[in-house]
């Protein structure tokens, strides 16, 4: 079982599917929280050079809201984070995938709120 959704945006510039990838999030009910240029990260930190690499924390409130409703320590596990990073075929866009991240938590309501999430995800990942 793969734990990630994922596509390849094959002859794409990076800024824009990164722009895609924001509105595909945005369309379906998801905001970023938090987002981490690794690429910039490494290079300051490390002095070390890479591909463009952006990790993006998108959340649905909703769905957030429900998952802690139900496991309070969920927490931990949010938000959902989805890559864009740059590769030799393309940009690939890799979102979680919560059932996958919610497997170690033995809570069934939980386990299909994720499966409703996935689905979201899913559509974001197809839309891009």
């Amino acid at each position: 079982m793969s734990y990630t959704i994922n596509r390849v945006i094959k002859n794409a510039d990076f800024a824009e599917v990164d722009e895609r990838t924001r509105q595909a999030l945005v369309d379906r009910g998801f905001g970023i929280l938090t987002e981490i240029d690794v690429k910039a990260t490494m290079k300051k930190k490390l002095d070390k050079d890479m591909p463009a690499y952006t990790i993006l924390g998108a959340c649905n409130p909703n769905m957030a809201w429900e998952a802690i409703g139900v496991e309070p320590r969920v927490g931990a596990m949010l938000p959902c984070n989805v890559i864009l990073r740059e590769t030799t075929e393309g940009v690939e866009v890799s979102a979680v995938d919560p059932v996958s991240s919610m497997t170690a938590i033995g809570n069934e309501q939980l386990k299909e709120i994720a499966g409703e999430v996935r689905d979201m995800l899913s559509e974001v990942i197809n839309a891009i």
